[in-house]
């Protein structure tokens, strides 16, 4: 039974991350095929957007009304519709994509998308726990599995051809790929066990969800300049999912590199993060341990800046070794700032506002921060790349490994590392 448990939940995680997998890395590519190159942040952006409600509005749905596998599977039903009719209307369309259609059915498609991250975990938590297993020793093992299914997903869009031989990276395809997913796990949820709906007053309300109760935490000098650095440092997690495929796929066009292998594979390539990723989780007890929460966000802020200036230096070519360590190092960027973060979080507050306080993590990071950086980026894309008479992709890498470096600087400079000793906030 214990065994049956755990495959279960595995095909879970691999289904439930590679839905993001087949396109998240790879539709800035396609924009730009679709010819909507100025438009890629602004469909970044709307993940961002939707992060901000939609998860807590959902969470409330499955906490009260609806069971929670349930509620994953509808979520990932209404948006595995809506992602597959965009993907048929690219089909349709061909050269003629509309940006208000496409963009609105791929808007429905992520808003019911980005809830099912948190829920998957809570159904997970709860079917763990109701079989008597220990969530902190055996949930990880599985999760892990979603991060395979991201990068298998990833790989299958990046080397799969459609009949004109034009790799599904760089078309609607990905779209399709994900749809259909999505739709598979919507069956597959309902098969889950179920999970308890609580009705009692107890509850998490919206503002609870959202974590706006926590905003209290402000008054805590420290806590605020980490949420406001959180915020700053969020703007930095989008940028090279919406970008960095269009960017290695560019050198295709330039004759010294259009038969590499990166120029030719740019989500092949864009798969080592993810791997980088797995381990980055590996060493972060260590990190925290060793350095304090201080330190290693510091290591995560100057991982940003080799991200991003190892891209503004490299090529698919003789500095293909530079795309390689960004690869690498965007491990240690990720995990070190969102997950340290995290855990962070619930070190310094009390339990009476400890779920709303990640809640307000989730806010200022993957809500304000990643909205405001893909739209930023956009524009500086735009400026230097898009409309230049010139594309200079360089000089756009470099804007962005200067902020991640002033914003290093500064929180080197203001905030100031509590101790293991340090007061709670309530």
């Amino acid at each position: 039974m214990n065994r049956s448990i755990r495959i279960r939940l595995i095909v879970m995680n691999f289904l439930q991350w590679a839905v993001w997998g087949a396109y998240l890395t790879s539709m800035g590519s396609y924009l730009v095929s679709a010819g909507l190159a100025s438009k890629i942040g602004i469909f970044y952006a709307m993940q961002g957007i939707v992060s901000i409600f939609m998860p807590a509005l959902m969470g409330i749905v499955a906490d009260k009304f609806i069971p929670a596998e349930k509620t994953l599977g509808l979520c990932h039903g209404i948006a595995g519709a809506a992602m597959l009719a965009a993907g048929y209307y690219g089909m349709s369309a061909g050269q003629d994509v509309s940006f208000p259609i496409l963009f609105s059915l791929y808007s429905v498609s992520v808003a019911f998308y980005m809830p099912t991250i948190a829920l998957s975990n809570s159904v997970a938590y709860n079917i763990l726990e109701k079989n008597g297993f220990d969530t902190v020793k055996d949930f990880p093992p599985i999760r892990v599995f979603g991060t395979v299914g991201f990068i298998c997903c990833m790989l299958f869009v990046n080397f799969m051809t459609d009949s004109q031989g034009v790799q599904y990276q760089h078309t609607y395809n990905q779209f399709i790929v994900s749809g259909i997913i999505g739709l598979i796990l919507l069956l597959y949820c309902f098969t889950l066990p179920k999970c308890d709906v609580n009705k009692t007053q107890n509850s998490k309300g919206l503002a609870d969800a959202l974590g706006l109760t926590s905003f209290k935490l402000f008054k805590d000098r420290n806590m605020a300049v980490f949420f406001i650095f959180s915020m700053l440092l969020g703007v930095a997690l989008q940028i090279t999912n919406g970008f960095a495929n269009p960017f290695i796929t560019h050198f295709k066009e330039i004759p010294e590199f259009a038969d590499t292998f990166g120029a030719k594979n740019a989500n092949a390539l864009i798969s080592l993060s993810q791997l980088s990723e797995t381990l980055g989780i590996l060493l972060i007890p260590f990190a925290m341990k060793r350095f304090g929460i201080k330190k290693v966000m510091l290591i995560a802020m100057f991982a940003w800046v080799l991200r991003f200036g190892l891209f503004g230096a490299g090529n698919p070519g003789s500095g293909v070794w530079m795309f390689i360590l960004s690869m690498i190092v965007y491990g240690v960027a990720f995990d070190f700032f969102n997950i340290s973060g995290s855990l962070y979080v619930n070190i310094r507050t009390t339990e009476s506002i400890r779920s709303s306080a990640q809640g307000l993590f989730m806010l200022m990071t993957n809500g304000i921060g990643a909205t405001i950086g893909t739209l930023s980026a956009q524009a500086v894309v735009n400026s230097l790349v898009y409309n230049a008479a010139e594309p200079d992709w360089s000089a756009a890498w470099y804007i962005f490994a200067g902020y991640a470096l002033v914003v290093a600087i500064l929180f080197m400079l203001i905030f100031k590392d509590p101790g293991k000793n340090a007061t709670k906030v309530a």
